[in-house]
């Protein structure tokens, strides 16, 4: 099954899903469009990931939000579901053929609005954003070797107490076998490794989808 948590069984994820909220008729009909694409119908989220993505926006009370990767749209559905009243979220994609399909579900789902879609090489559009700490929640999930690129612009524009999330952290299993050395596998583990020791940050690794990182932007009198 696509995007499902690794090291879960069919039956278990399907038990998972079914008992995370946020699921509605919009969702399901984004998955299932997604899915027949083929094989890079892997890169959309996982359904648990998104509702998780919700619930992080709503306890953030986020009404500033950055994705970089957005494919088909479904974790830019699920953030801009959870942003504060008059919330808005900055995608980043270089893709209009799958943002189409992306933008054709947030009208569907209402939440198209709130969502302002930049076609464009990420990495330029973050480094056009002001400065200002504003951000209260990124999402990462793009190119893995832009990886670091897009951690080092938004980090220092998070809020104290904002929170960048990366995807595909684990990347299959793949950043503790010491034979794979691609690209994406290198930088992968490059990335995080900088999180895990950045003082600007507190960390935690889950095992959610193909692993995903929650790192906290400290206020200054928490900084190590």
């Amino acid at each position: 099954m696509p995007g499902k948590t690794t090291g879960i069984g069919a039956d278990l994820h399907a038990y998972v899903v079914s008992h995370c909220s946020a699921r509605d008729a919009v969702l399901d009909e984004l998955v299932a469009e997604t899915r027949t694409l083929g094989g890079i119908s892997m890169m959309q989220v996982a359904e648990e990931q998104a509702a998780l993505l919700t619930l992080l926006a709503r306890l953030l009370g986020a009404r500033n939000a950055v994705e970089v990767g957005t494919f088909t749209g479904l974790s830019a559905l699920a953030i801009a579901r959870g942003l504060a009243p008059g919330g808005r979220l900055l995608c980043c994609d270089v893709s209009l053929e799958w943002t189409a399909l992306a933008r054709r579900a947030w009208q569907r789902a209402g939440v198209a609005e709130r969502i302002d879609l930049r076609i464009a090489p990420a990495a330029e559009t973050l480094a056009a954003l002001p400065p200002d700490p504003v951000i209260d929640l990124a999402f990462i999930d793009a190119d893995k070797t832009g990886y670091m690129t897009y951690y080092e612009a938004l980090v220092p524009r998070l809020r104290p107490g904002g929170l960048v999330v990366l995807d595909n952290v684990l990347w299959g299993g793949s950043v503790i076998d010491p034979v794979r050395q691609e690209d994406d596998v290198r930088a992968i583990r490059a990335v995080n490794e900088r999180v895990a020791t950045d003082p600007r940050v507190e960390a935690v690794m889950l095992p959610v989808a193909d692993g995903i990182t929650l790192a906290r932007r400290r206020a200054p009198g928490e900084m190590d």
